[in-house]
């Protein structure tokens, strides 16, 4: 299989952080986002949407959306297992997640602040926009896990939502957030990086890295 990615792309880096996770071993493929490579035709012709992660396989499927590629990869390789057994519960790590993935990523991702460039604002205002963002979403994710036991987001074990929490406390601190606002997701978030499933993920530890 081929991962195309871009290392600071927080959606990637979710999907690299659960390849780690299940010991898949994939082919790396860079789309450098600043040059527009995932604009190009060829790429076009595996996401439309011209965006990553894209997983190609090697029979030419292709999947996307870093949620979808991740919760396959839970279904085809069950351990270890990135939600809860129990229906409840796995449906409020799959809400953590989403309150990132779909309601926060979206909105502080390249696409939306080139085209805030576009309309006529200034960098601080792209910024603070970025950080007003991260701060509302992880604030909600920081009550939504106030009770649950550690170190993960919910529990002894990391899941999807631990998962989803890495990369985008990394952005929030990227538009210069004030993250200690949030120490139950810092307590997760020094248990993910504990494990080297999380910590190479790292965009800094990509070979396109910058």
């Amino acid at each position: 299989m081929r991962l195309h990615g871009y290392f600071r792309s927080s959606a990637a880096y979710r999907v690299r952080i659960a390849l780690n996770l299940k010991g898949v071993r994939v082919t790396h493929q860079a789309r450098h986002l600043r040059r527009g490579e995932q604009r190009d035709a060829r790429y076009l012709a595996l996401n439309p949407q011209g965006l990553v992660p894209a997983l190609e396989f090697d029979d030419g499927r292709v999947l996307t959306q870093s949620l979808a590629i991740i919760e396959w990869l839970d279904e085809t390789y069950p351990n270890p297992p990135l939600l809860p057994p129990e229906p409840l519960q796995r449906a409020r790590v799959r809400a953590f997640a989403l309150v990132l993935a779909c309601d926060v990523h979206p909105v502080q991702n390249l696409k939306v602040l080139d085209r805030l460039r576009d309309l006529g604002h200034g960098d601080d205002t792209v910024t603070a926009w970025a950080a007003w963002a991260n701060s509302a979403g992880l604030a909600a994710c920081e009550r939504l896990v106030a009770s649950e036991p550690g170190p993960f987001c919910f529990g002894p074990s990391p899941t999807l939502a631990d998962v989803c929490l890495i990369p985008q406390l990394g952005n929030a601190r990227r538009f210069k957030v004030d993250v200690t606002r949030y120490p139950r997701l810092l307590t997760a978030e020094a248990a993910a990086l504990a494990l080297p499933a999380f910590s190479t993920a790292a965009p800094e530890h990509q070979t396109d890295r910058e």
